[in-house]
């Protein structure tokens, strides 16, 4: 009842701390298992989306007074999808997949959205894990590989000196802690999403593949923060 009750709070149109102070509040409350079952429907997976602006035509990113919204809101995602075989299923009839990537696309050379980014590719990383569905519409249907390496190289700021060759910069300060995760979370995607990839046959795949491997290469070549940080991203 009490998570009904916060998402009905949440369905209307309250003030920002008034949201994000109900996400937290739903966040915990989506760790246990048994408090999800009544509310894991279709309708409070569109409110989360909606409050995720996931659901959006418009920039999502507009108003940065509503970052801390968006990003409470994936992360009772990521809860929800993690603890609930009602909630992976949902997401494939939702289309969450594409909406995220959708977002993580639009994170792209924006300022402030590092939370966001790294939710988001979170969360994707929990679909194509949970859902093989999923996983397959991620590599065949939204050009996951393109997308995530894509998210990859922005978070490493990789600079190009040749078609397959990143520049070495051995003074460059270590990524931040933000960068780090965002980092792991796209590593951690593309595993999955590469998953049963044996088969390259087209030169779009080849290039892919190419194109990763070149950024995997800067990524091993990278220090994080902490030494911790650095051998969760090797």
């Amino acid at each position: 009842k009490l998570c009904e009750g916060i998402l009905n709070i949440l369905e209307k149109d309250t003030k920002t701390s008034c949201q994000v102070a109900c996400l937290e509040a739903l966040r915990i409350l989506s760790r246990d298992k048994k408090v999800l079952v009544p509310v894991t429907t279709k309708r409070n997976m569109q409110i989360l989306m909606k409050l995720a602006k996931l659901d959006t035509v418009e920039d999502p990113l507009e108003r940065v007074s509503e970052f801390p919204v968006i990003v409470e809101a994936l992360k009772c995602l990521c809860n929800i999808i993690f603890n609930s075989s009602v909630a992976q299923k949902l997401s494939l009839e939702l289309n969450l997949a594409a909406m995220l990537c959708n977002l993580l696309q639009k994170c792209k050379d924006r300022q402030l959205v590092d939370d966001i980014k790294c939710f988001d590719l979170r969360l994707l990383f929990l679909l194509s894990l949970l859902h093989t569905d999923i996983r397959a519409q991620l590599r065949q249907e939204l050009q996951g590989v393109q997308v995530l390496t894509q998210a990859l190289e922005s978070s490493l700021s990789v600079r190009w000196t040749e078609e397959y060759k990143a520049a070495e910069d051995h003074d460059r300060p270590p990524l931040s802690l933000q960068e780090t995760d965002c980092a792991i979370e796209a590593l951690k995607a593309l595993f999955n999403v590469t998953l049963d990839s044996w088969n390259v046959h087209s030169k779009n795949e080849s290039h892919q593949f190419r194109y990763m491997a070149a950024i995997l290469r800067h990524c091993l070549l990278t220090t994080g923060p902490t030494e911790e940080k650095t051998e969760e991203l090797h």
